[in-house]
């Protein structure tokens, strides 16, 4: 590895909200599965040493020929059983990572509008920083409710931002975070939340709108929309 730089790609998600058998990572976009999209993105990058594929237990032979396979994707490195939660998952795919690797990034394979710029963006403040996540502007109101579904208070939207993938880290340090959320047996909504308590501060880098991650049914024709005009422009 030259530069030590890998990508921890987390796909081994049920993608319960989406509803049908065929989940999110795997459901047709413009004729590709959604996972095709952020793999090819990273393939293509001369910067990216490595890639980790991190599935569903019962979908490993899968993601290896159907996904990896067919689409030739030379740079994935494993394809890893994921754990009961997205924190175990990732977790898996931290260990594969070869061990010279400097920096990591985790990313959502249900993200597939992911682009090259914005990881180039990322890498540049995790170098300086130790870590650095796509963030962007929160554009309704955000009200905290309580558990009757009442407003408790309103809050400052202009200090709140809605954060995507991927997230790159410091290797070792966002490991060693891990290892501290393990011991206290912390779970996080992000890899972030990890760093953040435990080893330091995390740099937001300007998101983009673009970068959504699959949900529901209406995110993927809002995708093949967004994709179209890319395309277009």
């Amino acid at each position: 590895m030259a530069d030590g730089l890998a990508v921890v790609v987390a796909a081994a998600g049920t993608g319960s909200r989406m509803g049908g058998k065929i989940k999110k990572q795997f459901l047709l976009l413009n004729s590709k599965p959604v996972l095709y999209y952020s793999l090819n993105v990273f393939e293509e990058m001369n910067l990216i040493d490595e890639l980790v594929l991190v599935a569903h237990p019962q979908e490993l032979d899968y993601c290896q020929k159907e996904i990896v396979e067919k689409y030739r994707f030379r740079k994935v490195k494993a394809v890893v059983a994921g754990g009961s939660t997205r924190q175990q998952s990732v977790w898996n795919g931290l260990q594969a990572v070869s061990e010279n690797t400097h920096i990591v990034a985790i990313h959502d394979g249900a993200r597939p509008l992911v682009t090259e710029a914005l990881f180039l963006a990322l890498l540049e403040e995790a170098r300086e920083w130790g870590a650095a996540i796509p963030g962007v502007p929160v554009r309704d109101t955000v009200k905290m409710v309580d558990g009757d579904d009442f407003v408790v208070r309103t809050l400052d939207r202009s200090v709140i931002m809605g954060i995507q993938t991927p997230q790159a880290f410091n290797y070792e340090e966002l490991v060693k975070a891990y290892q501290m959320a393990r011991d206290e047996q912390f779970e996080a909504s992000d890899d972030a939340s990890l760093f953040e308590r435990y080893i330091g501060r995390v740099k937001v880098v300007p998101g983009d709108y673009c970068n959504l991650k699959i949900t529901t049914r209406e995110d993927l024709v809002i995708a093949e929309g967004l994709m179209r005009f890319k395309g277009g422009k």
